[in-house]
């Protein structure tokens, strides 16, 4: 079971990965370091209301946007996405990006060079 902490991490990493952001550019937006934003994002935190209002700022919407169940029913509905990144979350930003390399070979067709 995840915790509240961990739901909302995950919620703050897709945000920001829809808007192709990377931990360093949202974290500097709002004066953060990487390190504690990336601690956010996997649950590790407990943060401040005034917290979720900057980074939901930065994100172009509202805090009750980022608490709203939508976009984690939709995941939750894909049993193996959400566990994905739960699994994910649990890793440092050095392991989720290996990760998300492989992945990306895996999916991703081949192109080739001419």
């Amino acid at each position: 079971m995840s915790t509240f902490a961990q739901i909302v991490g995950a919620k703050i990493r897709l945000y920001r990965m829809e808007q192709n952001l990377t931990q360093e550019q949202l974290a500097e937006s709002i004066g953060m370091a990487a390190t504690y934003l990336g601690q956010i994002e996997r649950g590790e935190k407990n943060v401040k209301l005034q917290t979720i209002e900057k980074i939901a700022l930065a994100l172009h919407m509202s805090v009750y946007d980022l608490f709203s169940d939508e976009k984690e029913a939709n995941l939750q509905q894909k049993k193996w996405l959400w566990a994905s990144i739960l699994l994910l979350l649990k890793h440092n930003d050095a392991k989720q990006r290996q990760a998300y390399r492989i992945l990306r070979e895996l999916l991703e067709p081949a192109t080739e060079d001419s």
